[in-house]
């Protein structure tokens, strides 16, 4: 099976015919694993590689109480965020997907890397696996409402694999 990301198709906005290819893609890559890290892994290359003004992506999973990084694509990171804390802990404690628009303008947002400047973090929760998807840009107001929609359908498409 192989997969074919290239600059010219990167998403830069919000287009629903590109978002719609895109999710295809994820299901495309989805489509043949079943293991939870090895498809984290490769959801966060395909949307890193795809989806133009981002400087990470990855996931972090529930481990006793905290978030615990998985696999991502981007700077280092964080490795461990306590429940209710930053963007991703906040967004996985309130079981709600979060978009944040600046950052900077966040209560208690974790710099885990200094250039991010918008995020959009979205939870999931299964029996066996619970986390968050993180996404960052450099950009303040990269994120849309169709974007964020977007990243609940990947994953929604994640947790059918689980």
């Amino acid at each position: 099976m192989s997969f074919d990301i290239t600059p010219s198709s990167t998403i830069s906005g919000d287009s629903s015919a590109e978002l719609a290819t895109l999710l295809k893609q994820a299901e495309a890559v989805l489509s043949s694993e079943t293991d939870y890290i090895a498809n984290a892994a490769n959801l966060s290359s395909l949307i890193f590689n795809a989806v133009e003004d981002l400087n990470w992506v990855g996931f972090y999973f529930l481990r006793e109480d905290e978030l615990v990084l998985g696999p991502f694509q981007g700077q280092l990171a964080c490795t461990r965020i306590n429940l209710g804390e930053g963007v991703c802990g906040k967004a996985f404690k309130g079981s709600e997907s979060l978009l944040v628009n600046d950052v900077l303008n966040f209560d208690g947002h974790i710099a885990c890397d200094a250039a991010s400047r918008s995020e959009i973090v979205v939870p999931f929760y299964t029996q066996h696996y619970s986390g968050v998807l993180d996404v960052d840009s450099p950009e303040k107001d990269r994120f849309t409402p169709e974007l964020l929609s977007f990243f609940e359908g990947v994953v929604s498409l994640y947790l059918q694999r689980l």
